[in-house]
């Protein structure tokens, strides 16, 4: 069975205003496939490009190359009103509420926005049963419907997006970084909530995040991006048990602990990596410069991800030297 969706060798490029320089490259050479139901988590720090990629599959982006494909078809070479087509099926959470609500227009109002794009063929009754029907689902009573942006807390406005996002009943959603905002009280309340939604629809998704806790929580696989590339793919429960890649080693090692002691040994055990003016070829691991286990290897040869069991894959030229995963405390 093929999956419901699949990206093949995506890369994206922004140029540069103004510099002579070449342009950046924000997603090198992504592949991956995520089935129907299924919920796929992305990490990595800020400026990684893990929003350019949810952006991408959703063709806000451009491609420089690669082919992304949807239940069977080509998407990113359908011309605009063929695609329009798949718009209810393909939506998109944005990082911040505040920026994608209209402030003079009513949560109601907002909400109903993607029914007259998608769906011109609903009346004025159906698109308020219908409004009224999401914003329920998304635990918002009917009186928010009359609310503005500005009179919603950063939950309630959450909730308010996500809702329009499923308005039009989409078989696929982009989750940019949904609770980063939120405090951890209300984090819980919409990972719940999602989790929840999913179930009942059986909604496939791409959650990015920074927090791997949130992930873990909701997603069964997660990928793990550092400067544009995929460097691990796991299972939630594998890749914090047994994380393979440097990278993802250093990710978990930063997850504070409420532990006192558990911190200063942290602190004690941390190794941070110096550059030492070793250049590191464009074929390269993007990590290398970062990485205090990196070889002669690492700084001219790019490791392609290459299969670890279990349906997991590492782009690490070392990591069979750790078969059962780096320990908590190895250079990172």
């Amino acid at each position: 069975m093929s999956a419901l969706l699949e990206l093949r060798g995506v890369t994206v490029r922004y140029r540069l205003h103004g510099a002579r320089q070449a342009p950046l490259t924000a997603v090198d050479d992504v592949s991956f496939g995520l089935d129907a139901g299924e919920m796929l988590g992305l990490v990595g720090e800020s400026g990684c490009g893990k929003s350019t990629l949810g952006r991408a599959i959703l063709r806000l982006v451009p491609l420089a190359s690669g082919e992304i494909h949807w239940d069977g078809d080509r998407v990113d070479a359908l011309g605009a009103g063929a695609f329009r087509r798949l718009r209810s099926e393909l939506q998109y959470v944005f990082q911040d509420p505040n920026a994608c609500l209209d402030p003079r227009m009513t949560i109601a109002q907002s909400v109903a926005e993607p029914l007259r794009a998608l769906m011109p063929a609903l009346d004025a009754r159906q698109r308020t049963q219908r409004v009224l029907q999401l914003l329920s689902e998304a635990g918002l009573q009917a009186e928010f419907g009359a609310r503005y942006p500005h009179q919603l807390s950063g939950g309630q406005l959450q909730r308010a997006v996500i809702a329009r996002a499923l308005v039009p009943d989409p078989r696929f959603v982009v989750f940019d970084e949904p609770v980063s905002a939120l405090d951890v009280s209300v984090q819980g309340q919409i990972v719940n909530l999602l989790a929840g939604i999913r179930r009942g629809r059986g909604l496939a998704g791409l959650f990015i995040s920074h927090n791997l806790a949130v992930v873990a929580s909701l997603c069964e696989r997660v990928m793990v991006m550092f400067r544009g590339r995929i460097v691990e793919t796991a299972t939630s429960a594998a890749l914090i048990a047994a994380p393979l890649h440097p990278y993802t080693r250093a990710l978990l090692d930063a997850v504070p602990s409420l532990d006192p002691g558990e911190r200063a040994r942290a602190l004690r055990r941390r190794v941070l990596p110096v550059a030492d003016g070793t250049p590191v070829s464009a074929a390269g691991c993007a990590y290398a410069l970062r990485c205090p286990l990196a070889v002669s290897r690492c700084r001219t040869e790019r490791p392609a991800p290459v299969p670890a069991g279990a349906g997991r894959e590492v782009a690490c030229h070392r990591a069979a030297e750790w078969p059962a995963g780096l320990p908590a405390g190895a250079p990172s």
